[in-house]
């Protein structure tokens, strides 16, 4: 913990506000690695917060409802509308997320197991060190990026088990911070804070969204193909939110049955958003055909060739490449080496022009 407290300046002050009888003491201790950490009760965040603030984290007990709707009445005044807020869930509690959420949260990171590390690299990104950044300031692009892509995966993931529709407004919204946010930064920066993610699903989409906007970026696409792919990427697994959540987190590797059902999600998606209208015609192709190859052995309709267009092989590679480099319930992440030469291995099934040409990004040259 020292060393990592040696990199970082005084300039990031944190409100940690905390309903918790030990005032989140252990998390305090990890925030007082990147800043001066001001602790307080849910129930006496400042109306106003101090002009040296860099973020407020809040360790709150989302079952309690009058907690939730005194720190509802706070965040959501216009004081804190341009402040990181930086929310604590406990892993046992369903649609913790969508809660946070809807209470203001710009981002939130899991309570248990505490990963010290983990949390630092978040803090880091969530809140500049710098008091004086505006809108052009790097880190803040980030910030500002994640918590649109996240606000993505709430809705999809969540709000649409609930029975409330996706609308394609909503991936445009977001789309202009993604792009900036790897523009200014840069991949491993984006890889870094979205990887510290507690829940796979929603980490998974947002690592293929980071290569995929990398990809096109490196490869000089216009700015409107740029839009395009990063939309299809952010939304190209969206039939997962019809798979059950249990399916989902499964730690192991999943039956022939449950492989069979898991092979639904392209067409579940693909349906919904059908059914739903208003999403353009390549955004619906890359969510029914990614898991296609062009040697006509994926799924779910074996296409192969010709039949296969060029915004799905462009999803497929870094699709499969980002679940190669992620950590898994059932098994260690690969190499970035060893994630490109298995997708070599692969032969025809993918387009082997296009993967050379991301070796740039894979390798992290970008």
């Amino acid at each position: 913990m020292t060393a990592l407290a040696n990199n970082q300046t005084s300039k990031r002050r944190l409100l940690l506000a905390s309903d918790r009888s030990d005032q989140s003491n252990e998390l305090a201790s990890i925030l007082r690695s990147v800043g001066e950490v001001d602790t307080v009760p849910t129930s006496d965040i400042p109306e106003q917060p101090a002009r040296d603030l860099s973020g407020i984290v809040v360790d709150i007990n989302l079952r309690s409802p009058e907690a939730v709707q005194l720190v509802r009445a706070k965040l959501q005044a216009d004081a804190y509308r341009e402040m990181p807020r930086l929310f604590v869930l406990a892993d046992a509690l369903h649609h913790a997320s969508m809660q946070a959420w809807a209470l203001g949260a710009t981002d939130t990171i899991s309570r248990r197991p505490f990963d010290a590390r983990g949390i630092l690299q978040r803090i880091r990104a969530a809140f500049p060190d710098d008091s004086g950044y505006d809108e052009t300031d790097r880190g803040k692009a980030l910030n500002r990026g994640v918590e649109a892509a996240h606000g993505v995966m709430v809705k999809m993931f969540e709000r649409m088990r609930a029975g409330e529709p996706l609308k394609f407004e909503d991936i445009v919204a977001a789309e202009n911070k993604i792009l900036k946010a790897i523009k200014h930064n840069s991949l491993r920066e984006w890889l870094t804070t979205v990887g510290c993610h507690h829940q796979e699903t929603y980490r998974h989409c947002l690592f293929v969204t980071g290569f995929a906007v990398a990809f096109a970026q490196h490869l000089g696409m216009r700015d409107d193909d740029q839009r395009r792919l990063a939309r299809a990427a952010l939304l190209h697994d969206v039939g997962k939110a019809f798979v059950p959540v249990a399916l989902l987190d499964k730690p192991g590797a999943l039956t022939v049955e449950e492989m069979a059902e898991m092979r639904e999600h392209p067409r579940r998606g693909y349906e919904a958003l059908s059914a739903q209208g208003g999403f353009p015609p390549e955004m619906l192709d890359v969510i029914l055909h990614h898991h296609e190859f062009l040697d006509g052995t994926g799924y779910p309709n074996g296409l192969s060739g010709n039949q296969i267009s060029d915004i799905v092989r462009v999803t497929t590679i870094v699709d499969v490449y980002a679940a190669l480099v992620e950590k898994r319930a059932y098994r260690l992440q690969f190499t970035h080496a060893k994630a490109f030469s298995m997708m070599e291995e692969m032969g025809g099934k993918l387009d082997q022009q296009l993967l050379q040409a991301f070796r740039p990004v894979a390798f992290g040259h970008y």
